[in-house]
């Protein structure tokens, strides 16, 4: 089966996330003991692009899974998110579209279930306007699990990642094709190494975590 070909090797060794989905096992795409497995190249290709961002949501929601399943497979379904800040609020809205990827919570596009609301995932994630993210970061969001009301509110910032100043001359002429191809490459190499420290290497304070009650 032809691969789709991506020219950072560091994508290959990002932590997968391992999530079941009853609705999958219900309708019969996988047997009842098997998990979808989301990699960081699936929320690339969903978004079309690798970035801080990208990376980011991809890193905050197996975090935020792994705060609220411990050793426990999560259930994709069965995930309640709420963004701080409404959709238009800095990245809320690509960072949102990630977290239903791989959650499977949806706004109000979201399937609506089967058999009177079984499996809905409509309505699940949702975007609180009224309420402020943490000062300085990308995003805050919780996550609930809707089985036992277990909640943590998951915090991201990325201002401490280190930009080589070549990127802001490199930038335009890469976004604009218009550089040769050894300077878009460079580029992507510079932009890839904040990336991969997202999803590698996340210094101290750029996810921060808090259990809610």
């Amino acid at each position: 089966m032809e691969q789709t070909k991506f020219n950072k090797s560091f994508f290959d060794a990002v932590e997968p996330i391992k999530i079941k989905d009853q609705l999958a096992i219900a309708l019969g795409a996988m047997d009842k003991n098997e998990a979808f497995v989301f990699t960081y190249t699936d929320a690339v290709k969903f978004a079309g692009h690798s970035c801080p961002a990208v990376s980011g949501a991809y890193k905050l929601t197996q975090l935020a899974l792994k705060s609220l399943y411990g050793n426990e497979t999560p259930v994709r379904g069965q995930i309640r998110v709420t963004f701080k800040g409404g959709v238009d609020y800095k990245v809320n809205g690509p960072i949102s579209q990630v977290v239903t990827l791989i959650t499977g919570a949806a706004g109000e596009s979201g399937f609506k279930g089967l058999g009177g609301g079984r499996y809905n995932r409509q309505n699940l994630l949702s975007f609180a306007e009224t309420e402020n993210a943490e000062e300085d970061a990308v995003c805050t969001v919780v996550f609930e699990r809707m089985d036992n009301n277990k909640k943590i509110e998951i915090s991201y910032s990325n201002y401490m990642l280190p930009a080589n100043p070549r990127m802001g001359d490199l930038m335009p002429l890469a976004v604009t094709g218009k550089g040769t191809d050894a300077e878009i490459k460079e580029f992507g190499e510079l932009w890839h190494e904040r990336v991969k420290a997202v999803l590698m290497n996340p210094p101290k304070g750029m996810f921060v975590i808090k259990e809610l009650k």
